[in-house]
């Protein structure tokens, strides 16, 4: 019988990502947060400290995973413990437990694992995955043993996954805090890394950091600061998302809900749909001109860009009881897109006077595309303060999550593509356009890089009998 004791150099972050005891787990943010090894690290302790225990890694191509996890499990996993089988693609250890290394080029390649059972499902790069591919293999965590059931993720923002990334881990939860999604009972965890958190790679390689401040910016925000609400094509790069400022309201295009005033003007907003999603938007206006979304009514599935069919009589009808839940005494002026006066062939006449004859009434919006395009520069503009002229709150997610998201259209490129899920924001400029600003020059919050450590520190994870 043998025994290994093990010790290994770790920055705080790859500790603390391998000490997460979250259903899942996302680790980085940025490049060079000594990712791959946090992973490769906690994989080794974690097949050391539970025999017979089956994970699997997985990179979205083969060759990714060649030339990154398995080159670099190679260097380090000790070859009295275990033995990597290239045939098989597997480290085999010792003590009955196993590490796999998979990949998932095409959507359909998520089948070779059906049937198999992991207690630790680990992805590198998670934002070069789709949602259907992690949501998939979720379902492989599985097993009679008492082991941690959890899947372990690392990666950097952009890829075609980033916007379910950032919607399943980041929008709306406090870095390094461990949260609970009601919808599923799992609980989840994002833990920022930074290249300045790797003291290994900085020792190396100390013009790292310069290389990647020459990138382009949207490259460099989310590469070297690990920015997840810019990235190439985005319409509204001064759009930031910073729930350490919910309460503070600076620096943060969201906020915290509170009482509106009574005095403060309100307005409605609509944009119909039927097959795609009709958004209407409650906003208010205080003394200074500042403007609040604070509700949201968004006929979407759930399937992103996909309408739940309502009649317009019905989406009357649910706007009115939701407003009759208003304050009494207060005065909503409605704005719509034009078109839904247009006739519609039916003897119930437009879409307009269908909801008229429920109650609901609005003024025609101005539906200058570009002109409405700006008025939302000039609201998201931050002053020297860090206070924009438009705030939404908390509790309107579906603002929260398609505006951030809308890229410039490739035919025009001064314009917002219109085959994106644009639908809030087409009912934001009718509300802009009825309120307009002159132009306001951004400013930017000062960047604070994450504190680098000191040192490195060797953590001991004691003796394992192999």
């Amino acid at each position: 019988m043998k025994t290994l004791k093990l010790n290994l150099s770790l920055t705080a972050t790859q500790k603390q990502f391998m000490d997460a005891d979250a259903d899942e787990v996302l680790f980085g943010g940025a490049a060079g947060g000594g990712k791959s090894y946090g992973q490769l690290a906690d994989a080794l302790v974690f097949a050391l400290r539970y025999p017979k225990s089956r994970q699997l890694i997985l990179r979205r191509t083969f060759g990714e995973l060649e030339h990154s996890i398995i080159f670099t499990s190679l260097q380090f996993y000790p070859a009295k413990a275990a033995k990597y089988r290239a045939s098989a693609h597997t480290w085999e250890f010792l003590n009955g437990s196993l590490i796999e290394f998979g990949y998932c080029a095409a959507e359909k390649d998520v089948l070779r694992y059906q049937g198999a059972e992991y207690d630790t499902i680990r992805f590198d790069e998670l934002t070069h995955f789709t949602e259907d591919q992690y949501t998939y293999l979720i379902s492989r965590i599985r097993g009679v043993n008492a082991y941690p059931k959890q899947i372990k993720s690392s990666t950097n923002p952009g890829g075609i996954g980033h916007s379910w990334v950032k919607r399943r881990f980041i929008d709306g939860h406090t870095p390094s805090e461990k949260f609970l999604d009601q919808e599923t009972g799992n609980t989840r965890i994002f833990i920022p890394s930074f290249v300045q958190d790797n003291v290994f790679l900085m020792r190396a390689d100390q013009n790292y950091q310069r290389r990647l401040l020459q990138l382009p910016e949207a490259e460099r925000k989310a590469l070297l600061y690990g920015q997840w609400d810019i990235f190439d094509g985005q319409v509204f790069t001064e759009w930031r998302n910073a729930p350490e400022e919910y309460d503070t309201r600076r620096w943060s295009h969201v906020i915290r809900p509170f009482p509106i005033p009574k005095e403060w003007r309100r307005f409605r907003t609509f944009d119909f749909g039927y097959a795609k999603p009709f958004a209407v938007s409650w906003y208010a206006v205080d003394q200074d001109g500042r403007a609040y979304n604070y509700r949201e009514l968004y006929g979407c599935t759930g399937e992103p860009d996909t309408g739940v069919r309502w009649t317009a009589a019905r989406i009357a009808e649910k706007i009115r009881e939701i407003e009759e839940k208003e304050e009494k005494g207060c005065t909503i002026t409605g704005f719509a897109d034009p078109a839904i006066w247009n006739s519609t062939g039916s003897e119930e006449g437009s879409i307009a006077e269908m909801m008229e004859k429920k109650g609901v009434y609005f003024e025609k919006g101005k539906n200058d595309r570009l002109a409405g395009k700006m008025q939302v520069h000039y609201r998201l503009a931050f002053d020297d303060e860090g206070l924009p002229m438009l705030y939404i709150f908390q509790n309107c997610k579906n603002m929260i999550r398609t505006l951030p998201q809308l890229r410039y259209d490739s035919v025009n490129p001064e314009d917002v593509d219109t085959r994106q899920e644009d639908h809030l924001y087409d009912a934001l400029k009718y509300f802009l356009m009825s309120n307009p600003l002159p132009s306001r020059m951004p400013k930017k919050p000062k960047t604070t890089l994450y504190n680098p450590l000191a040192e490195e520190k060797i953590h001991s994870y004691g003796r394992f009998i192999l």
